[in-house]
Protein backbone atom coordinates (compact mmCIF):
# COMPACT_ATOMS: atom_id res chain seq x y z
CA UNK A 1 0.00 0.00 0.00
CA UNK A 2 2.94 2.16 1.03
CA UNK A 3 4.53 1.83 -2.31
CA UNK A 4 1.71 2.17 -4.27
CA UNK A 5 0.70 5.35 -2.31
CA UNK A 6 4.37 6.57 -3.28
CA UNK A 7 3.81 5.57 -7.16
CA UNK A 8 0.67 7.73 -7.10
CA UNK A 9 1.72 10.64 -5.29
CA UNK A 10 5.39 10.41 -7.90
CA UNK A 11 2.72 10.13 -10.85
CA UNK A 12 1.08 13.43 -9.31
CA UNK A 13 3.87 15.80 -8.84
CA UNK A 14 5.26 14.50 -12.51
CA UNK A 15 2.09 15.81 -14.08
CA UNK A 16 2.54 18.85 -11.87
CA UNK A 17 6.06 19.80 -13.00
CA UNK A 18 5.07 19.55 -16.64
CA UNK A 19 2.05 21.85 -16.46
CA UNK A 20 4.09 24.36 -14.74
CA UNK A 21 6.94 24.00 -17.16
CA UNK A 22 4.26 24.20 -20.27
CA UNK A 23 2.87 27.23 -18.32
CA UNK A 24 6.17 28.85 -18.47
CA UNK A 25 6.68 28.51 -21.87
CA UNK A 26 4.85 31.57 -23.46
CA UNK A 27 6.43 33.58 -20.82
CA UNK A 28 9.98 32.20 -21.54
CA UNK A 29 8.96 32.94 -25.66
CA UNK A 30 7.76 36.72 -24.08
CA UNK A 31 10.89 37.14 -22.08
CA UNK A 32 13.11 36.55 -25.40
CA UNK A 33 11.13 38.81 -27.18
CA UNK A 34 11.72 41.62 -24.88
CA UNK A 35 15.58 41.25 -23.86
CA UNK A 36 16.66 40.83 -27.63
CA UNK A 37 16.05 44.64 -27.81
CA UNK A 38 18.25 45.04 -25.42
CA UNK A 39 21.66 43.94 -27.55
CA UNK A 40 23.83 46.34 -25.28
CA UNK A 41 22.63 44.03 -21.78
CA UNK A 42 23.00 41.68 -23.37
CA UNK A 43 27.02 42.03 -24.63
CA UNK A 44 27.42 43.34 -21.37
CA UNK A 45 26.18 40.84 -18.69
CA UNK A 46 25.55 37.82 -20.99
CA UNK A 47 27.57 36.92 -23.73
CA UNK A 48 30.46 38.67 -22.20
CA UNK A 49 29.54 37.67 -18.23
CA UNK A 50 27.14 34.54 -18.18
CA UNK A 51 27.74 32.37 -20.80
CA UNK A 52 31.16 32.20 -21.23
CA UNK A 53 31.09 31.02 -17.55
CA UNK A 54 28.32 28.09 -19.24
CA UNK A 55 30.11 27.41 -22.16
CA UNK A 56 33.34 26.65 -20.86
CA UNK A 57 31.62 24.35 -17.57
CA UNK A 58 29.96 22.76 -20.53
CA UNK A 59 33.68 22.55 -22.56
CA UNK A 60 34.83 20.51 -19.66
CA UNK A 61 32.09 17.97 -18.93
CA UNK A 62 31.54 17.21 -22.37
CA UNK A 63 34.78 17.51 -24.16
CA UNK A 64 36.21 14.73 -22.40
CA UNK A 65 33.54 12.59 -23.84
CA UNK A 66 35.41 10.85 -27.01
CA UNK A 67 32.46 11.06 -29.02
CA UNK A 68 29.34 13.37 -29.56
CA UNK A 69 27.26 13.09 -26.30
CA UNK A 70 24.78 15.80 -28.40
CA UNK A 71 24.05 13.31 -30.82
CA UNK A 72 23.58 10.27 -28.82
CA UNK A 73 20.78 12.27 -26.58
CA UNK A 74 19.48 13.84 -29.66
CA UNK A 75 18.97 10.00 -31.37
CA UNK A 76 17.30 9.30 -28.06
CA UNK A 77 14.84 12.00 -27.58
CA UNK A 78 13.81 11.61 -31.19
CA UNK A 79 13.73 7.83 -31.05
CA UNK A 80 11.23 8.72 -27.76
CA UNK A 81 9.11 10.93 -29.55
CA UNK A 82 8.98 8.74 -32.38
CA UNK A 83 7.92 5.83 -30.34
CA UNK A 84 5.18 7.61 -28.32
CA UNK A 85 4.07 9.03 -31.77
CA UNK A 86 3.36 5.37 -32.51
CA UNK A 87 1.98 4.20 -29.37
CA UNK A 88 -0.96 7.08 -29.57
CA UNK A 89 -1.75 6.15 -33.17
CA UNK A 90 -1.92 2.38 -32.04
CA UNK A 91 -4.05 3.29 -28.70
CA UNK A 92 -6.23 5.95 -30.97
CA UNK A 93 -4.97 8.68 -29.24
CA UNK A 94 -6.07 7.65 -25.88
CA UNK A 95 -4.58 9.83 -23.23
CA UNK A 96 -3.54 12.01 -25.53
CA UNK A 97 -3.64 15.23 -23.10
CA UNK A 98 -1.05 13.78 -20.77
CA UNK A 99 1.27 12.91 -23.27
CA UNK A 100 0.76 16.08 -25.16
CA UNK A 101 1.60 18.19 -21.13
CA UNK A 102 4.37 16.06 -20.95
CA UNK A 103 5.87 17.00 -24.74
CA UNK A 104 5.01 21.02 -23.92
CA UNK A 105 7.03 20.62 -20.75
CA UNK A 106 10.03 19.05 -22.35
CA UNK A 107 10.16 21.65 -24.95
CA UNK A 108 9.65 24.41 -22.28
CA UNK A 109 12.74 22.61 -20.81
CA UNK A 110 14.56 22.55 -24.24
CA UNK A 111 13.36 26.27 -24.92
CA UNK A 112 14.75 27.66 -21.40
CA UNK A 113 18.29 25.53 -22.31
CA UNK A 114 19.01 26.94 -25.80
CA UNK A 115 18.72 30.20 -24.94
CA UNK A 116 20.26 30.09 -21.51
CA UNK A 117 23.00 28.39 -22.74
CA UNK A 118 23.55 29.96 -26.00
CA UNK A 119 20.78 31.14 -28.18
CA UNK A 120 21.18 35.30 -26.20
CA UNK A 121 23.97 35.46 -28.41
CA UNK A 122 21.78 36.05 -31.36
CA UNK A 123 21.05 39.39 -30.18
CA UNK A 124 24.59 40.55 -28.93
CA UNK A 125 25.88 43.13 -30.52
CA UNK A 126 27.37 42.44 -34.05
CA UNK A 127 31.10 41.25 -34.76
CA UNK A 128 31.97 44.52 -36.40
CA UNK A 129 31.20 46.09 -33.48
CA UNK A 130 33.38 44.20 -31.64
CA UNK A 131 36.15 44.44 -34.03
CA UNK A 132 35.77 48.15 -34.49
CA UNK A 133 35.49 48.08 -38.32
CA UNK A 134 32.03 49.81 -40.12
CA UNK A 135 30.31 47.75 -42.86
CA UNK A 136 28.42 49.53 -45.09
CA UNK A 137 27.19 48.76 -48.50
CA UNK A 138 30.06 48.28 -51.14
CA UNK A 139 30.62 48.54 -54.70
CA UNK A 140 31.37 45.86 -57.24
CA UNK A 141 34.50 47.80 -57.63
CA UNK A 142 35.32 47.23 -53.89
CA UNK A 143 34.19 43.49 -54.42
CA UNK A 144 36.63 42.94 -56.48
CA UNK A 145 39.63 44.57 -55.72
CA UNK A 146 38.79 42.33 -52.10
CA UNK A 147 38.67 39.55 -54.47
CA UNK A 148 41.54 39.46 -56.52
CA UNK A 149 43.67 39.78 -53.14
CA UNK A 150 42.06 37.15 -51.82
CA UNK A 151 42.59 35.29 -54.99
CA UNK A 152 46.53 35.87 -55.09
CA UNK A 153 46.75 34.93 -51.44
CA UNK A 154 45.08 31.77 -52.40
CA UNK A 155 47.14 30.64 -55.20
CA UNK A 156 50.21 31.52 -53.16
CA UNK A 157 49.29 29.12 -50.58
CA UNK A 158 47.80 26.28 -53.45
CA UNK A 159 51.22 26.24 -54.92
CA UNK A 160 53.20 26.39 -51.92
CA UNK A 161 51.29 23.40 -50.47
CA UNK A 162 51.90 21.21 -54.14
CA UNK A 163 54.74 22.93 -55.82
CA UNK A 164 52.38 22.86 -58.90
CA UNK A 165 49.65 25.15 -60.21
CA UNK A 166 47.56 22.34 -61.80
CA UNK A 167 47.76 19.86 -58.68
CA UNK A 168 44.96 19.60 -56.04
CA UNK A 169 45.32 20.09 -52.80
CA UNK A 170 45.17 16.81 -50.59
CA UNK A 171 45.11 17.57 -46.92
CA UNK A 172 47.36 15.17 -45.33
CA UNK A 173 45.57 15.18 -41.57
CA UNK A 174 43.02 13.60 -40.16
CA UNK A 175 40.01 15.02 -38.42
CA UNK A 176 40.98 14.29 -34.77
CA UNK A 177 44.61 15.96 -35.82
CA UNK A 178 42.25 18.86 -37.78
CA UNK A 179 40.42 19.65 -33.93
CA UNK A 180 43.97 19.12 -32.46
CA UNK A 181 45.31 22.39 -34.82
CA UNK A 182 42.19 24.04 -34.81
CA UNK A 183 42.77 25.93 -31.49
CA UNK A 184 45.86 27.12 -32.90
CA UNK A 185 44.63 29.66 -34.97
CA UNK A 186 42.47 31.19 -32.26
CA UNK A 187 45.61 31.43 -29.62
CA UNK A 188 47.18 33.48 -32.24
CA UNK A 189 44.37 35.60 -33.15
CA UNK A 190 43.77 36.10 -29.34
CA UNK A 191 46.94 37.81 -29.18
CA UNK A 192 45.60 40.34 -30.83
CA UNK A 193 42.14 40.04 -29.76
CA UNK A 194 42.13 38.22 -26.55
CA UNK A 195 38.10 38.24 -26.68
CA UNK A 196 38.78 35.31 -28.92
CA UNK A 197 40.66 33.02 -26.50
CA UNK A 198 39.37 29.57 -26.52
CA UNK A 199 40.22 26.90 -24.40
CA UNK A 200 38.97 23.36 -22.95
CA UNK A 201 38.46 21.88 -26.38
CA UNK A 202 34.78 20.33 -27.48
CA UNK A 203 34.72 19.73 -30.98
CA UNK A 204 34.03 15.99 -32.35
CA UNK A 205 32.95 14.19 -35.70
CA UNK A 206 29.10 14.05 -36.02
CA UNK A 207 27.76 10.55 -35.48
CA UNK A 208 25.20 11.57 -38.22
CA UNK A 209 27.59 12.50 -40.66
CA UNK A 210 25.71 10.84 -43.55
CA UNK A 211 22.35 12.19 -42.89
CA UNK A 212 23.87 15.73 -42.71
CA UNK A 213 25.47 15.09 -46.24
CA UNK A 214 21.60 14.74 -47.44
CA UNK A 215 20.69 17.96 -45.58
CA UNK A 216 23.71 19.93 -46.99
CA UNK A 217 24.76 20.34 -43.29
CA UNK A 218 28.29 20.81 -43.12
CA UNK A 219 28.74 21.51 -39.34
CA UNK A 220 26.51 22.51 -36.29
CA UNK A 221 27.04 23.56 -32.53
CA UNK A 222 25.37 21.64 -30.29
CA UNK A 223 23.80 24.46 -27.50
CA UNK A 224 22.60 22.09 -24.93
CA UNK A 225 25.74 20.07 -24.72
CA UNK A 226 28.23 22.99 -25.67
CA UNK A 227 29.56 20.23 -28.21
CA UNK A 228 30.94 21.90 -31.85
CA UNK A 229 30.67 18.92 -34.76
CA UNK A 230 32.04 18.84 -37.97
CA UNK A 231 30.27 16.51 -40.65
CA UNK A 232 32.93 14.10 -41.14
CA UNK A 233 31.64 13.48 -45.23
CA UNK A 234 32.83 16.98 -46.22
CA UNK A 235 35.86 17.60 -48.46
CA UNK A 236 39.06 17.49 -46.36
CA UNK A 237 40.44 20.93 -48.09
CA UNK A 238 37.55 23.00 -46.53
CA UNK A 239 37.53 20.30 -42.89
CA UNK A 240 39.96 23.41 -41.49
CA UNK A 241 37.78 26.16 -42.18
CA UNK A 242 34.18 24.56 -41.18
CA UNK A 243 36.30 23.69 -37.57
CA UNK A 244 36.93 27.33 -36.66
CA UNK A 245 33.08 28.50 -37.68
CA UNK A 246 31.95 25.76 -34.83
CA UNK A 247 34.48 26.96 -32.58
CA UNK A 248 33.34 30.47 -33.49
CA UNK A 249 29.89 29.63 -32.14
CA UNK A 250 31.05 27.57 -29.14
CA UNK A 251 32.71 30.95 -28.22
CA UNK A 252 29.76 33.39 -28.62
CA UNK A 253 29.07 34.53 -31.98
CA UNK A 254 25.70 33.21 -32.63
CA UNK A 255 25.55 35.12 -35.82
CA UNK A 256 26.21 32.82 -39.44
CA UNK A 257 28.19 35.51 -40.89
CA UNK A 258 29.85 36.75 -37.93
CA UNK A 259 31.08 32.55 -37.48
CA UNK A 260 31.84 32.61 -41.11
CA UNK A 261 34.20 35.41 -40.39
CA UNK A 262 35.27 34.34 -37.09
CA UNK A 263 36.37 31.20 -38.54
CA UNK A 264 38.21 33.09 -41.92
CA UNK A 265 40.38 34.75 -39.13
CA UNK A 266 41.27 31.61 -36.99
CA UNK A 267 42.09 29.72 -40.20
CA UNK A 268 44.38 32.12 -41.66
CA UNK A 269 46.02 33.28 -38.16
CA UNK A 270 46.76 29.39 -37.80
CA UNK A 271 50.42 28.66 -39.06
CA UNK A 272 49.82 25.31 -40.43
CA UNK A 273 49.47 25.90 -44.42
CA UNK A 274 46.29 24.00 -44.72
CA UNK A 275 44.58 25.83 -42.46
CA UNK A 276 45.61 29.19 -43.89
CA UNK A 277 44.26 27.41 -47.40
CA UNK A 278 40.87 26.70 -45.96
CA UNK A 279 40.47 29.78 -44.46
CA UNK A 280 41.50 31.25 -47.92
CA UNK A 281 39.38 29.13 -50.09
CA UNK A 282 36.20 29.86 -48.20
CA UNK A 283 36.83 33.44 -48.09
CA UNK A 284 37.24 33.34 -52.46
CA UNK A 285 33.89 30.70 -52.23
CA UNK A 286 31.52 33.52 -50.82
CA UNK A 287 33.79 36.42 -52.82
CA UNK A 288 33.25 35.21 -56.58
CA UNK A 289 29.64 33.90 -55.53
CA UNK A 290 29.15 37.22 -54.97
CA UNK A 291 30.82 38.61 -57.89
CA UNK A 292 28.42 35.89 -59.87
CA UNK A 293 25.40 37.62 -59.17
CA UNK A 294 26.27 40.76 -59.69
CA UNK A 295 28.08 39.81 -63.07
CA UNK A 296 28.37 36.27 -64.38
CA UNK A 297 31.10 37.23 -67.20
CA UNK A 298 32.93 39.30 -64.47
CA UNK A 299 32.91 36.30 -62.47
CA UNK A 300 34.53 34.21 -65.12
CA UNK A 301 37.14 36.09 -66.13
CA UNK A 302 38.32 36.40 -62.21
CA UNK A 303 38.05 32.15 -62.78
CA UNK A 304 40.67 32.35 -65.04
CA UNK A 305 43.57 34.06 -62.96
CA UNK A 306 42.53 30.94 -60.27
CA UNK A 307 45.37 27.88 -60.58
CA UNK A 308 43.58 24.95 -62.19
CA UNK A 309 44.29 22.98 -58.94
CA UNK A 310 41.96 25.39 -56.95
CA UNK A 311 39.36 24.71 -59.54
CA UNK A 312 39.90 20.92 -59.35
CA UNK A 313 39.87 21.56 -55.92
CA UNK A 314 35.74 23.01 -56.19
CA UNK A 315 35.05 20.82 -58.88
CA UNK A 316 35.70 17.94 -56.46
CA UNK A 317 33.76 19.58 -53.84
CA UNK A 318 30.77 20.31 -55.82
CA UNK A 319 31.04 16.61 -57.18
CA UNK A 320 30.96 15.27 -53.91
CA UNK A 321 28.12 16.75 -52.76
CA UNK A 322 26.08 16.37 -55.80
CA UNK A 323 26.15 12.90 -54.97
CA UNK A 324 23.35 13.52 -52.00
CA UNK A 325 21.23 15.65 -53.74
CA UNK A 326 17.67 15.07 -52.47
CA UNK A 327 14.50 16.35 -53.22
CA UNK A 328 13.49 16.95 -49.19
CA UNK A 329 17.03 19.21 -48.95
CA UNK A 330 15.14 22.43 -50.05
CA UNK A 331 12.79 22.26 -47.67
CA UNK A 332 15.10 21.37 -44.71
CA UNK A 333 16.86 24.53 -45.93
CA UNK A 334 13.92 27.03 -45.80
CA UNK A 335 12.58 25.52 -42.11
CA UNK A 336 16.50 26.42 -40.86
CA UNK A 337 15.94 29.69 -42.96
CA UNK A 338 12.89 30.18 -40.87
CA UNK A 339 14.67 29.75 -37.35
CA UNK A 340 17.60 31.96 -38.45
CA UNK A 341 14.80 34.55 -39.29
CA UNK A 342 13.08 33.86 -35.80
CA UNK A 343 16.28 34.41 -34.27
CA UNK A 344 17.36 38.16 -34.91
CA UNK A 345 19.30 37.13 -38.69
CA UNK A 346 16.24 38.77 -41.17
CA UNK A 347 18.24 36.92 -44.40
CA UNK A 348 17.61 33.66 -43.18
CA UNK A 349 19.91 30.59 -44.45
CA UNK A 350 21.43 33.83 -46.90
CA UNK A 351 23.06 35.04 -43.35
CA UNK A 352 25.92 32.71 -44.07
CA UNK A 353 27.06 35.15 -47.62
CA UNK A 354 26.89 37.95 -45.50
CA UNK A 355 30.67 37.20 -44.52
CA UNK A 356 31.33 39.53 -47.75
CA UNK A 357 29.99 42.71 -45.78
CA UNK A 358 32.33 41.83 -43.31
CA UNK A 359 35.83 40.78 -45.56
CA UNK A 360 35.56 44.22 -47.42
CA UNK A 361 35.02 46.37 -44.33
CA UNK A 362 37.90 44.22 -42.49
CA UNK A 363 40.44 44.98 -45.79
CA UNK A 364 39.55 48.66 -45.97
CA UNK A 365 40.81 48.87 -42.49
CA UNK A 366 43.33 46.81 -41.81
CA UNK A 367 43.91 44.52 -45.14
CA UNK A 368 43.81 41.00 -45.87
Amino acid sequence: MITFNVLIFDYMNQKKIALYLTVLFPFQILFVSIISKYPNWIETYYSKGFYPVVSKFLRLIFGRIPFSFGDVLGIILSSMLIYSIYKLIKHKFKNVIPKLLTFTALLSTLYFCFYCFWGLNYFRNPLAQNLGIQQSKYTTEQLVLTTKKIIKTLNFYQFEITKNDTVKVKTIYSTSEIYKKTSKGYAVLAETYPQFSYQHSSIKNSLVSLMHMYTGTSGYFNPITGEAQVNSRIPKTGFPATACHEIAHQIGWSAENDANFLGFLASISNPDIYFKYAGYRMAFYYLIGDIKKRDADLAKELWKTVHKGISKDFKASYALWSQYDNPIEPYLKKGYSSYLKANNQTKGIKSYSYVVDLLIAYDLKIGL
